[in-house]
């Protein structure tokens, strides 16, 4: 009897184990998500900072060779929220069906975090994110950005000087700062623009303004870049983009450039039409 007892215990303590791997089992997350449905995730978790956050957008009908686009927004590296490119997102989803988008936040800079390296740092996390999960979400590790103001230069600052495994095949610029070399910031006195410029760091000297500006990090390697600026922007001088123009050429780098010689720091209408004929066909050329 005692030993028919002790036969029964060690029965249900099986019986009872088997039970809960099979509620494990059910629980589990899928090692791969469904390709053929498409999938969307907002607020995902890339740091341990309120802002190091994404929205995630996957395509039906995806494979491993499908691309992530980028988007990355403005606000004078201290303000802002991927909220603001929701215009961008609903274009490439409507527009370029076959793309995954990702819609970025990244740390804002204040009086205690100046702006470079933190922001291309968050930029270097959602990559590395990106790549440990392609397998679960099917996609490639090839990228692209599109990036407006601050944005816009933190996608260049990144394609340009921090992309060391070339997974970049396209950046895009809505007025994006590319210079700070530029006498047109350097001896511009301009207290809106000083203000701005501080978000980037104290550092004045030319060394560390060369260190965070696109234009001095472009290499012949640099990916394919379409730029768009405003000739009447109070921000950005349009010789942030006729000189970041003129250096991919010097280099060789396949690019397009549109100047808006009436339009400000942004726009609407016909020109915001052009400019997105000319985005996605850039994208589907390149990305």
């Amino acid at each position: 009897m005692k030993h028919l007892k002790i036969v029964f215990i060690l029965l249900f303590s099986i019986s009872t184990l088997i039970s809960c791997s099979s509620d494990n089992d059910d629980n589990a997350q899928p090692q791969v998500l469904d390709p053929l449905e498409s999938y969307t995730e907002l607020n995902v978790s890339y740091g341990s900072d309120n802002d190091q956050v994404f929205d995630l957008y996957l395509p039906a009908n995806r494979t491993t060779n499908t691309k992530t686009l980028i988007l990355v927004h403005g606000g004078g590296w201290s303000a802002g929220d991927k909220a603001d490119m929701n215009d961008f997102k609903d274009f490439i989803l409507d527009q370029m069906p076959s793309y995954a988008v990702v819609n970025i936040n990244y740390r804002l800079a204040d009086t205690n975090n100046q702006a470079y390296p933190m922001q291309i740092d968050d930029i270097t996390s959602v990559i590395n994110w990106l790549e440990a999960n392609e397998a679960y979400y099917t996609i490639s590790e090839d990228i692209g950005f599109v990036g407006v103001s601050a944005g816009a230069h933190l996608s260049l600052l990144w394609s340009y000087g921090f992309d060391t495994n070339n997974k970049t095949e396209m950046v895009c610029s809505v007025v994006g700062p590319t210079n700070f070399t530029d006498p047109a910031y350097l001896d511009n006195t301009d207290p809106i623009l000083q203000g701005l410029l501080v978000n980037l760091g104290l550092d004045t000297s030319i060394p560390y303004l060369e260190e965070i500006s696109p234009y001095h990090r472009a290499t012949i390697l640099a990916p394919p870049t379409i730029m768009f600026y405003g000739g009447e922007d109070p921000l950005v001088p349009t010789t942030q983009g006729t000189a970041m123009r003129d250096k991919l050429e010097e280099l060789n780098v396949t690019h397009e450039f549109t100047l808006y010689p009436d339009e400000g720091h942004g726009w609407v209408g016909l020109n915001l039409l052009d400019t997105t004929i000319k985005l996605k066909n850039f994208i589907e050329t390149h990305l």
